[in-house]
C-alpha cells in the first residue's frame, strides 16, 4: 500500500515509518517543517509539505494514498481543548476524503479515556477494547468516536488506545516530565499509597501494532497499544527515585496540583488496561522491555 502518515517524524511516527517501510509499503509523510521533512526523506518517504490545520493538504494526501495512519497531534499542555480541537477537524477531513473507498484509516487516542471519561467501569477493573467512551470531558473521545463512526462510510477505520506512557529512547512525553519534576523536586512523587495503575508500552510494538492495525483491522474497531497491562505508580516513582538518587515519598492528593503541575490529576488515575482481545484478534505481541525495564536500562537519566 502507499500509505500517508501525518505525525512521521514524531517520537511514535519515526518507529512506524520504518515498521511499515520494512513490511514492502510506501509512505508519504506530512512535513510542516524543513527539519521533520528532511527526517521523512532520510527514512525513506516522499513528503509533503503541510501541517495539521491545512486540510487541503490532509485531503490530498489522504485522496493520493491506499490508506492513512493519522499520528500527528498538537501538544499543547497548557490548553488540551486546542490538539483536540485541531485532531477532530483533521479527522473529519480524512474520513469525508476516504468515505467510500475502502481504505485503512488508522488514528490513535489514550487508554486514559476509560480512566477519566465515563465507561463506567467499577474500580480496578481493567478496560478492555470493547469498551466506549462518550464523555465531553475527555477531549480525544469525539475524535476517536468520529473516526470510527467513517466505518459505516465504507471507511475501514480503525483506533488505537495508546498507553499514557508510550516509552524508549527519546521519548519527551510524560515520563521524562515526571522525571524533571522529581530532579526539580528532590522527589520522585507518587499520590497517597501509589497503588494506582498505569499501562505501558514500547514504541517499537506500538510501532508493529500501527503496522497490523492499517493492514488488517475491520472497520469501526478499537485497539489497546498495551503491553504493561498495569504498573503500579509507585513502582515507576520508585525506580525514578533510584536513578536520581531521590527519595520516592507519598505526596497527599491535596497537594498533587501543587508538585507534578498539569499532570496532577492524570498520576492519580487507576488506568488498567487489558490488551487480551487485541493479542488474540490481531495475533500481536509485545516483545519489547517493559516500562520499568526500559527506565532500568538508564537511558532516561543520560
Amino acid at each position: 500500500m502507499r500509505l500517508f502518515v501525518t505525525g512521521g517524524s514524531g517520537f511514535i511516527g519515526s518507529a512506524v515509518v520504518p515498521e511499515v517501510r520494512g513490511a514492502g509499503h510506501e509512505v508519504v509523510g506530512l512535513a510542516r517543517s524543513d527539519a521533520s521533512a528532511a527526517a521523512l526523506a532520510a527514512a525513506g518517504a516522499e513528503v509533503l509539505r503541510g501541517d495539521l490545520e491545512d486540510l487541503d493538504s490532509l485531503r490530498l494526501g489522504a485522496t493520493e494514498s491506499d490508506g492513512v495512519i493519522h499520528l500527528g497531534y498538537v501538544h499543547d499542555f497548557s490548553d488540551m481543548s486546542i490538539g483536540a480541537a485541531v485532531d477532530l477537524r483533521a479527522i473529519e477531513a480524512i474520513g469525508e476524503t476516504l468515505a467510500g473507498s475502502g481504505k485503512p484509516f488508522v488514528i490513535t487516542t489514550g487508554t486514559l479515556l476509560l480512566a477519566l471519561g465515563d465507561v463506567g467501569l467499577s474500580p480496578g477493573t481493567f478496560g478492555t477494547e470493547e469498551d466506549v467512551s462518550h464523555s465531553a470531558f475527555m477531549p480525544r473521545v469525539t475524535s476517536e468516536n468520529t473516526a470510527i463512526a467513517f466505518g459505516g462510510e465504507d471507511v475501514r477505520s480503525a483506533a488505537i488506545r495508546l498507553s499514557p506512557t508510550v516509552h524508549g529512547v527519546g521519548d519527551h512525553g510524560f515520563v521524562p516530565i515526571l522525571i524533571g519534576i522529581a530532579r526539580e523536586k528532590g522527589v520522585s512523587g507518587f499520590v497517597g499509597d501509589g497503588a494506582n495503575r498505569w499501562p505501558g508500552v514500547h514504541r517499537l510494538d506500538a510501532a508493529r501494532l500501527c503496522r497490523l492495525v492499517v493492514e488488517e483491522a475491520p472497520a469501526g474497531t478499537r485497539w489497546h497499544g498495551v503491553g504493561d497491562e498495569a504498573v503500579p505508580f509507585r513502582d515507576i516513582a520508585e525506580v525514578i527515585g533510584r536513578h536520581l538518587g531521590v527519595p520516592a515519598r507519598s505526596i497527599p492528593p491535596e497537594e498533587a496540583a501543587g508538585h507534578f503541575g498539569f499532570l496532577g490529576g492524570l498520576v492519580q488515575a487507576d488506568n488498567p488496561t487489558s490488551n487480551a482481545l487485541t493479542r488474540k484478534r490481531l495475533g500481536w505481541e509485545p516483545v519489547e522491555a517493559g516500562l520499568l525495564a526500559d527506565l532500568d536500562e538508564g537511558h532516561y537519566f543520560a
